[in-house]
This record gives C-alpha cells, sequence and structure tokens, in this order.
C-alpha cells in the first residue's frame, strides 16, 4: 500500500467511526440517540486509534493535515511529500462522511433538525465568537501535536518502562478523549482540517432532505486555528526537546 492510500484509508476509518458515533447519538430513532458527549468523545478517541492502527506502518498515520504541517515544520516530514499526504486525507474524510451518510441513511429524513444534521458531518461553535472558537482550536491541536510527538518518544514507551512501543496510537486516541471532555465544550474540537472539511463538503454535495447550510461562514475557523496550532506544538515539543 502507498502512503498516499495509506492516508485515505486512515483517514477514512477515522472519519466512518468518529462521525459515525455523532450519527448514533444525534440522529432521530437511532438506538444511540441521546446516549452524550461522553460516547462521542470516546468514539472519536477510538476512531483516531483504530486509523492510526490499520496504516501506522505504512504512512505514518498523520490523518491529519494539522499533523503534517506540523512535523514538516520542524523538519520530520519532507515538505515535497506535504501535498500528498493533504489530498490523501481530504479524500478520506469525504469518503468516510459520505458512508457514514449511507449507513444511517433512514434516519436524516427522521430528524428535522438542520443542525442535528449538519453537527453530524463537520464541528460548529456553542457560542459563536470568532477569537475565542480560533483559540481553542488553536489550544486543542497544539496539545494533540505536542502529545502526538511526545507519546511515543523513547523516555515514555521503553520496554524498561513496561510500555510496548504498540501502544502509541491507543495512547494518541486517549490523549483525543481527554482533548475532548476537557476542551471540546466550545467548539465541537475539530483540531484536524481534514475531519471538518472533507465531511462539510459532502453534507454540502449530498441529497439529504432539510439539511439546510454547510455553515461555510465558520468552515475558516477548523482549518486555520488546527494548523496554527499544529505547528506551535510540533515547534514548542522541538524547543523542549533541543532545551533537554
Amino acid at each position: 500500500m502507498s502512503t498516499f492510500a495509506a492516508e485515505l484509508v486512515g483517514t477514512l476509518l477515522l472519519v466512518l467511526l468518529g462521525d459515525g458515533v455523532v450519527a448514533n447519538v444525534l440522529l432521530n430513532k437511532s438506538k444511540g440517540q441521546n446516549s452524550g458527549w461522553i460516547v462521542i468523545t470516546t468514539g472519536w478517541g477510538l476512531a483516531v486509534a483504530a486509523g492510526a492502527y490499520a496504516v501506522n506502518t505504512t504512512s505514518g498515520a498523520h490523518l491529519n493535515p494539522a499533523v503534517t504541517i506540523g512535523l514538516a515544520a520542524i523538519g520530520k516530514f519532507p515538505w515535497n511529500e506535504v501535498p500528498g499526504y493533504l489530498l490523501a486525507q481530504m479524500l478520506g474524510a469525504f469518503l468516510g462522511a459520505t458512508l457514514v451518510w449511507l449507513a444511517y441513511l433512514p434516519h436524516w429524513k427522521e430528524t428535522p433538525d438542520a443542525g442535528l444534521k449538519l453537527g453530524v458531518f463537520c464541528t460548529a461553535p456553542a457560542i459563536r465568537h470568532t477569537f475565542a472558537n480560533l483559540l481553542t482550536e488553536i489550544i486543542g491541536t497544539f496539545v494533540l501535536v505536542f502529545g502526538a510527538l511526545a507519546i511515543p518518544a523513547a523516555n515514555n514507551l521503553s520496554k524498561s518502562l513496561g510500555f510496548a512501543t504498540g501502544l502509541g496510537p491507543l495512547l494518541v486516541g486517549l490523549l483525543v478523549v481527554s482533548i475532548g471532555v476537557s476542551l471540546g465544550g466550545p467548539t465541537g474540537y475539530a483540531i484536524n482540517p481534514a475531519r471538518d472539511l472533507g465531511p462539510r463538503l459532502a453534507h454540502c454535495l449530498l441529497p439529504i432532505a432539510g439539511k439546510g447550510g454547510s455553515d461555510w461562514s465558520y468552515a475558516w475557523i477548523p482549518i486555520v486555528g488546527p494548523i496554527v496550532g499544529g505547528v506551535l506544538g510540533a515547534l514548542f515539543y522541538q524547543a523542549l526537546r533541543m532545551g533537554g
């Protein structure tokens, strides 16, 4: 499997399971309806772990443009490969969201609230405040990228400490759960431009009765915020290692 295919498949799995848990909680007559935020954050964390385990050995399982650009910013990933990774992540996210639409096909008609339908695909702020929403996404993605770099470090996942290196993706998934339960309230914690933009495009293009608009006026925030936060998180990690 090529790195392009790996990033596409891994991001597809991430969004399929991540948007899938949101659909299960939000859509009418789903068996998981109203099961709450803890279910959503747990589902997203496991989705990240599943996608990462599927393709980690092939592409490094970035599954997120903020991770790819952050790694490139500190010299841990070649810039010439960034466009291919980003394209694969976007396509994978779009396809994953399309599969969620198919999996819950009868439930869209049963859910009259257009906001809930949009919420299955992409994020929206609890309180619409441009600066605060952007800052929240920066902070959340800073934690994600810094943690994703720190967790697999030799001092954390070494045999002498009793950890197997194969635990890395699972621990990053748990980090995503932590970010969700702690920092996800204001914006829904996109912390991943592809995870938000790919499904938002799917929402725009798919035939969903009564879906309403795709909130394009907000869409730049879960793109810019995570990229800024990802670069800052990577730079901070590098500075700490150099300082140590």
